[in-house]
């Protein structure tokens, strides 16, 4: 069954964007403790501008879906959050190659990827790194163990939770977080917890698919 076409990644991203909306005055409230407070109004309006964008072009090619929101999120969202969301999806579309689950987490993972480089960040960074990258390997294991993919992306988004809950008591050393050094612990990261929305958001509109 066709996973990544261009209806199953615009799902993803309509989800996305629902549940940023939801969750905005929580990200930024989070936000507000140890970075500039505009995380959630920030990343809420550029997910919708990525909403109206596809549904102006409705592009019929799965890359062409990632890299429209890649674009509109570079342009519209401001802060960190747009250049590093933006560059997840243009690395994801592309290394987008298939129409299959393993194609889907290979795009996902160049996509963390691309934000591993951008950002110059790792995992213990308390970035949103501390979601992805244990949703990439959750993902990546589960698929390889011949899980479908609905469990495979339920694995995925149970690892990127545990992620974010994990930068709590981290130190941020990236980003505005770590202009508070050890301050910065007892908080959770902001980018950690949209970063989860967004494997969450995989996880519901990609069930069924595969």
């Amino acid at each position: 069954m066709t996973v990544v076409d261009a209806a199953g990644l615009t799902a993803w991203v309509h989800e996305f964007t629902r549940l940023v909306h939801e969750q905005r005055d929580a990200l930024t409230q989070l936000d507000a403790a140890i970075g500039d407070a505009d995380h959630g109004a920030n990343l809420d309006r550029g997910t919708a501008a990525a909403v109206a964008a596809l549904e102006a072009q409705a592009p019929e090619e799965p890359a062409a879906v990632l890299k429209t929101v890649a674009t509109t999120l570079i342009k519209t969202v401001g802060g960190a959050s747009g250049p590093l969301y933006g560059t997840f999806f243009l690395r994801a579309a592309g290394a987008l190659d298939g129409d299959d689950g393993a194609a889907f987490a290979t795009a996902v993972r160049a996509g963390y990827e691309g934000v591993v480089a951008r950002g110059k960040a790792e995992r213990g960074d308390k970035t949103m790194l501390d979601a992805l990258g244990p949703a990439c390997d959750a993902l990546d294991e589960a698929l390889g163990a011949g899980k479908p993919l609905d469990e495979a992306l339920r694995l995925a988004a149970d690892a990127a939770a545990q992620g974010r809950d994990a930068t709590v008591p981290m130190v941020a050393r990236k980003g505005r977080a770590s202009y508070l050094g050890e301050r910065s612990a007892g908080h959770q990261d902001p980018g950690a917890t949209s970063a989860t929305l967004l494997v969450e958001a995989a996880a519901t509109a990609l069930a069924g698919r595969g």
